[in-house]
């Protein structure tokens, strides 16, 4: 206590326990509690941004779904109505849903709980009293389970988004960012092999 005292009224900073004394020791200036809380707030500054600086999500292709050696099977793209018959047309939207193409197909599991993007043209499910759509497939080419035949189950990933996503075209593909779930599911239009709850949701610009 005396030296502590002593080195107060000489106007020196008195060692302290714990780090302070080690850097007096070592001969570097003691850390004063002000330096130390500021010490302190940075690292937990830099903890809360680790986060932010994480890689980005990798980006895939339709193929990258499909296993390797499993077959690939080509898209049917016939026509579902002839739609220059519009009482055809009418009438066939309460027939029966077009047979989907290998609806078991095999999935890629590796891909489980990775964060990816993927682009693709939006089937809506669930649309909200706003006009967003909030549940809908993801396809890889414009008119699947719609126009024409669904896919393979491989080839179709089920999304959910809480904000959703307001589709004033359907001709537009998107990019969808998030974490990929290997999970089966069914619909009233197709089964997809693939599910995701979107984190982010924007227009596709063709380059």
């Amino acid at each position: 206590m005396i030296d502590k005292l002593t080195g107060l009224i000489a106007g020196k900073p008195a060692p302290t326990e714990g780090v302070g004394a080690a850097h007096v020791a070592a001969g570097l200036p003691a850390m004063r509690p002000v330096q130390a809380l500021q010490s302190l707030l940075l690292l937990m500054l830099l903890l809360l941004a680790l986060p932010l600086w994480a890689a980005d999500p990798r980006e895939l292709d339709w193929p990258a779904l499909i296993p390797e050696g499993a077959p690939v099977i080509p898209p049917q793209l016939t026509p579902l109505h002839d739609m220059s018959q519009l009482s055809d047309a009418l009438s066939a939207e309460s027939a029966p849903a077009a047979r989907q193409q290998a609806p078991e197909a095999p999935v890629v599991k590796d891909l489980d709980g990775q964060q990816i993007k993927l682009p693709g043209y939006i089937v809506p499910l669930e649309v909200s009293e706003e006009g967003r759509t909030t549940e809908f497939l993801l396809v890889p080419y414009y008119g699947a389970c719609i126009h024409v035949p669904p896919p393979p189950a491989n080839q179709i990933v089920h999304i959910f988004s809480e904000m959703g996503v307001r589709v004033e075209d359907l001709y537009q593909p998107y990019w969808i960012e998030g974490k990929l779930q290997v999970r089966a599911s069914r619909s009233e239009l197709a089964d997809a092999g693939y599910q995701m709850e979107a984190e982010k949701i924007y227009a596709y610009v063709l380059k």
